[in-house]
């Protein structure tokens, strides 16, 4: 008989790199998993310039990322979950004409 170890607690889980390709976000956790989704699940993201996107940092001790330049914050919780942005098309909107308006 063979068992298995007990799942590992999602709120505890934490990022230790990320990575923004052209279309899906990856970020590895210290356990050993690897998280790959699309970009178009963060609208802020999927909009950002590469530079932009690069420049994130941890939050909470890896259990969530920022990204500065985007106003973008996602937690590691959140991909084990698999939810999306829960960002309005409103917010979104302000968003997208404050980015114009500075550009």
């Amino acid at each position: 008989m063979s068992t298995s170890p007990a799942p590992t607690d999602i709120s505890e889980a934490r990022a230790q790199r990320v990575t923004c390709a052209e279309d899906a976000l990856v970020v590895d956790l210290v356990d050993g998993r690897t998280i790959t989704v699309p970009l178009t699940w963060y609208p802020r993201l999927a909009h950002g310039k590469p530079a932009e996107r690069a420049n994130w940092r941890f939050i909470g001790d890896g259990e969530g990322i920022h990204w500065p330049d985007l106003d973008e914050d996602i937690s590691v919780e959140g991909l084990l979950a698999g939810r999306r942005s829960g960002e309005t098309q409103a917010s979104l909107r302000r968003w997208f004409e404050s980015r114009n308006s500075t550009l």
